[in-house]
């Protein structure tokens, strides 16, 4: 074979495997958490209370130190729940399928602050309880972009993709929300749930489906 042919198809081989790493998203699973508003914090952890940053999250969030139990109608319960930071405008506890079974619930899928119908829920600190009669939610899978990303895809802010997941339990992720931020990394986040019955975890790779 021709020597010049032959390294433009080495290019071509090169630059293609190149674009297609480009277009990778990495996944995070998203364990339950609870998001707290100033008054809600106080109430379960006491006055004034300022919440310890355990590890830093995308967008300005944060993983607390703090942990809470949730109640579901059933009054079973689930311990140790990590509080999200910073504080936000409404609570929220956000859980996976097996989660709500568990404590006899039947949240909506949802994107994040969207609660409104939404399932009560109880949730208990070290210095009190309170009982939302709105507030529980499964949170939607998205993919989190910046503006640069979101033109290297070809998406929109709150479009819907179809996502491929490889590997002995893969499959195709439907009904995805695109999420696009300035201060977002790109990620993929999915709950516990989806991650076990697709077989992935944290740091895993996945497309989307053109």
């Amino acid at each position: 074979m021709d020597e010049k042919l032959i390294e433009i198809i080495s290019k071509t081989i090169s630059e293609t495997l190149h674009e297609r790493k480009l277009l990778k998203i990495p996944v995070g699973v998203s364990a339950r958490h609870v998001h707290l508003t100033k008054e809600h914090l106080e109430i379960l952890f006491g006055k004034d209370y300022v919440l310890k940053k355990k590890k830093e999250l995308m967008g300005g969030q944060f993983a607390a130190e703090e942990c809470v139990t949730i109640i579901g109608l059933k009054l079973n319960s689930i311990e140790n729940v990590r509080v999200l930071g910073p504080l936000r405008d409404k609570t929220q506890v956000e859980i996976s399928k097996t989660d709500a079974i568990n404590l006899g619930l039947n949240p909506p899928i949802r994107e994040s602050g969207d609660i409104k119908g939404s399932s009560p829920i109880t949730i208990v600190g070290p210095k009190g309880a309170i009982a939302l009669k709105e507030g529980c939610i499964i949170a939607n899978r998205h993919i989190h972009m910046s503006p640069e990303d979101s033109k290297r895809f070809n998406v929109l802010d709150n479009d819907r993709v179809s996502v491929k997941v490889k590997g002995e339990r893969g499959g195709i992720f439907e009904n995805v929300q695109i999420r696009v931020g300035e201060k977002f990394t790109l990620e993929m986040h999915i709950d516990t749930d989806e991650a076990n019955c697709m077989g992935i975890k944290n740091g895993d790779f996945v497309e989307i489906v053109r």
